[in-house]
């Protein structure tokens, strides 16, 4: 049961905190269930963001689901997980709904949004930066091959999606069968 409550306030205080959607979440999920807590490892994470990143919904969400799953080994962790992870945008989203329609264009509210962009970049930078680790990129001391190969399908999916505006997921797609292929 203390599980479970620890599982509903971890994801809750992620969820109330974690402006800039799913992936700038992540560096918080990782820090509360790889770091803090020890639920996971650094690769049962990875492969659960990238796992999170195919399934169908937001990043978030999906990430949260699957830790509560893998944390308590149960339905019911995912369950607690999910809905603690949506419960504070639920809330906040009535309260503010019901308040930014009168006073969005008011210079104070015009602010504070401007002052939330640069904490949403840096937030999403974490993200990629969480994910910049030995798991996904492997060990230039270990296994140069690898890790080379990594490298070269991050740099041809970044360049593909960001220069050439490829679809995302023929992307994640080609890069699966490449990975399949060349290890």
């Amino acid at each position: 049961m203390m599980l479970y409550l620890q599982l509903f306030y971890t994801f809750f205080k992620i969820g109330l905190f974690g402006f800039g959607g799913g992936y700038a979440m992540l560096s918080m999920i990782q820090g509360e269930v790889v770091t803090r807590y020890g639920w996971l490892s650094p690769q049962e994470f990875t492969d659960i963001v990238a796992v999170s990143q195919m399934t169908p919904g937001p990043i978030g969400i999906n990430s949260a689901t699957y830790v509560g799953f893998t944390a308590t080994g149960s339905v019911w962790g995912s369950v607690v997980a999910t809905f603690a992870v949506v419960l504070p945008s639920f809330i906040l989203m009535l309260t503010i709904s019901k308040f930014f329609l009168k006073y969005q264009k008011h210079p104070i509210v015009e602010s504070v949004f401007s002052g939330l962009r640069p904490a949403v970049v840096g937030l999403l930078a974490s993200a990629a930066l969480v994910l910049m680790n030995e798991e996904n990129f492997g060990s230039p001391a270990e296994d140069r091959y690898s890790f080379l190969i990594s490298c070269l399908i991050f740099l041809v999916a970044f360049v593909g999606t960001r220069r050439f505006k490829l679809n995302p997921i023929g992307m994640i797609i080609a890069c699966g069968v490449a990975g399949w292929l060349l290890y």
